[in-house]
């Protein structure tokens, strides 16, 4: 009997945002006078909080301009960058196997989640989850750890019946933070390398592979 509850990253695991967060990016950069690196460069930027992205990019840690190239970034995003972006191949059918025998799904993203929300509803993801989470505006549960520790209050989850999937770094180290399990995946901005040195239980590298993926980690074979 399939059972457990599966989080999933956004950003490079179930849409591909390059288009947008680059585009966001440069145009925050511009704003403020300030060199930008190539579209590639900035491109190895995304999945971590955008506050330390700028913080870097910056090289300040000057709270007060990180403030203000977040407004530029959010200010073209809010209207063109949210929808510069495409769900991955394969995605939805990938959800469907997730969810069989009652398993529940979730969005654990470091986008704000009234982002979140808004892309997950416009590619018609909703169906499939139970739940979209991510940080306040404000930067609130910003680290992903937090938020994770924050979904699994809010839901009532125990952590050994959870498994976080993700693309990059971050998302494993959250998940090992808090007890939960952790799958990572290729499709997106991560490598192998760095997903099984954050301790990742498993690396997929394709979304087909995902869900016996999941079930594998989760103890419950690859049916």
């Amino acid at each position: 009997m399939t059972s457990g509850v599966v989080l999933l990253d956004l950003d490079g695991t179930l849409t591909d945002p390059r288009p947008g967060i680059v585009r966001c990016i440069r145009y925050a950069l511009d704003r403020l006078a300030r060199p930008c690196p190539s579209d590639d460069a900035l491109a190895t930027r995304i999945g971590p909080p955008l506050r330390g992205t700028f913080g870097t990019l910056l090289e300040t840690s000057d709270p007060a301009l990180i403030e203000r190239a977040m407004g530029f970034y959010r200010e073209r995003f809010a209207d063109v960058g949210l929808y510069e972006n495409q769900v991955y191949d394969g995605i939805p059918a990938v959800l469907d196997g997730l969810g069989r025998g009652g398993r529940q799904l979730f969005v654990a993203t470091s986008k704000p989640a009234v982002f979140a929300e808004r892309i997950v509803r416009h590619f018609a993801l909703d169906r499939h989850f139970a739940g979209v989470y991510g940080p306040d505006l404000d930067g609130r549960l910003g680290d992903k750890a937090e938020l994770l520790a924050h979904l699994l209050t809010m839901e009532r989850l125990a952590a050994p019946g959870v498994v976080m999937v993700g693309d990059r770094h971050a998302d494993v180290l959250a998940a090992r933070a808090n007890g939960v399990r952790a799958v990572g995946v290729l499709w997106g901005y991560g490598s192998r390398e760095e997903l099984l040195a954050a301790g990742a239980d498993a690396v997929c590298a394709a979304p087909a592979d995902l869900p016996a993926g999941v079930a594998r980690v989760l103890g419950g074979g690859a049916g």
